[in-house]
């Protein structure tokens, strides 16, 4: 009787001694999975702060249905590219941009047939709401594969780059500008060169002639070639001054009240002197005789010199017009009318650049109509040309009157 009585206390001890032996592992394996638990629930925050921070789209496509699930969206915007709840892709290559379809859809079948292990692709959306465009960037990798080896899932995620693609057209729009303004800026240098020589050469071979010329009608002649060199060449360096200066003084006017009409009569009479009046005729159309206008003279008279002096050059024949209109809201239009060469439609926005000249043969700084355009914008105007080949062209400037 007492053996059995110690046969049950020893087997009750071990029984309990298993006992608690197994409810500390089990205690222990609960203690590692809440843990576990709880960091999966921190890399869920983590994914999700990730996720909204930049801004994505995830997504999810089941390979051999080729059905796309949104599982998250984050992205700014109402018109973004949103499949339904288990979309085919072909919907979604109705609403990318037909240049750039064929291009993703090569790229999605290569990963969802294992082909490819990576999927990364730039494209244009057309929006529903809009009729817009914006750009999208997506990425995807293969996240889960059958027992044969081929893809079972693929995850992707997607965001809009309408801003980085704005940045890169601006950056590359500013590199063109400036590789177009390095090349205009060596053939400017090389051009004064020559502008500059011209004249310059002429004065000092008339002035040494001009000892040696015994007849008055021959002196009065070499005496005129050397004032209309001088006078050249004093444009040339006006011009190189101006364009010097044009940036420095944009913010700097100096208003005054001034008799347009006067002002622009003025100018005529400094233009009548260098035209051929045999074959050119110099015009004035004004519809009153005064206009009191407030503005900085000296820009003002700049600006119509400059559109005066292009007129005379590339016009060899036929007039040459000088007027003014008043504008609505408080606004005065002065213009040059001349029946010239004209200009092809596709220069006429660029002949307002520095150093631009359309044409190499006629003598000029190419700065002329830049030193009017920057005078204009100073003075809260704007200026333009309507031009036809063999027709002639219309500057103008629009200015406020006050």
């Amino acid at each position: 009787m007492i053996y059995f009585i110690w046969g049950v206390g020893i087997l009750l001890i071990i029984s309990l001694t298993v006992s608690i032996i197994f409810q500390r592992r089990t205690g222990l394996r609960l203690k590692d999975e809440l843990a576990e638990l709880d960091r999966l629930k921190e890399g869920n925050v983590e994914y999700e702060l990730v996720v909204k921070a930049m801004k994505l789209c995830t997504w999810h496509i089941n390979p051999k249905l080729r059905i796309i699930t949104l599982d998250t969206d984050f992205r700014d915007g109402q018109d973004n590219l949103v499949p339904l709840p288990e979309s085919h892709v072909a919907l979604l290559y109705e609403m990318i941009e037909k240049s750039d379809v064929q291009r993703v859809m090569t790229a999605i079948d290569d990963i969802c047939s294992g082909r490819s292990n990576f999927y990364h692709q730039q494209y244009r959306v057309r929006s529903g709401n809009t009729g817009l465009t914006y750009w999208e960037e997506s990425f995807a990798i293969i996240a889960d594969r059958d027992a044969e080896g081929n893809p079972s899932k693929v995850v992707g995620t997607s965001m809009r780059i309408d801003e980085r693609k704005k940045l890169e057209a601006d950056l590359i729009n500013a590199r063109n500008k400036a590789e177009e303004s390095d090349r205009l800026k060596t053939a400017f240098l090389a051009n004064m060169g020559h502008e500059i020589r011209t004249p310059l050469n002429a004065i000092v071979g008339f002035a040494d002639l001009l000892p040696v010329v015994e007849s008055e009608e021959d002196r009065n002649q070499l005496i005129g070639e050397i004032q209309n060199n001088n006078r050249k060449l004093l444009r040339i360096i006006d011009g190189l001054v101006s364009m010097s200066k044009v940036e420095a003084e944009a913010k700097n006017l100096v208003k005054s009240q001034t008799d347009l009409v006067r002002l622009l009569n003025d100018i005529v009479k400094n233009h009548a002197a260098v035209i051929d009046q045999q074959h050119v005729k110099l015009v004035t159309q004004y519809p009153y005789n005064q206009l009191m206008i407030s503005t900085d003279v000296s820009k003002l008279v700049e600006i119509i010199d400059n559109l005066m002096q292009n007129a005379v050059k590339f016009t060899q024949k036929g007039s040459i017009t000088l007027g003014y209109d008043l504008q609505e809201g408080d606004h005065v239009r002065i213009w040059v009318k001349d029946t010239g060469k004209g200009i092809p439609e596709a220069d006429q926005t660029k002949i307002f650049d520095r150093f631009v000249k359309l044409d190499e043969y006629i003598p000029g700084t190419g700065l002329g109509l830049s030193v009017a355009k920057s005078h204009a914008t100073s003075l809260g105007g704007t200026i333009g040309v309507d031009s036809h080949v063999g027709k002639g062209s219309f500057f103008w400037v629009d200015l406020p009157l006050g």
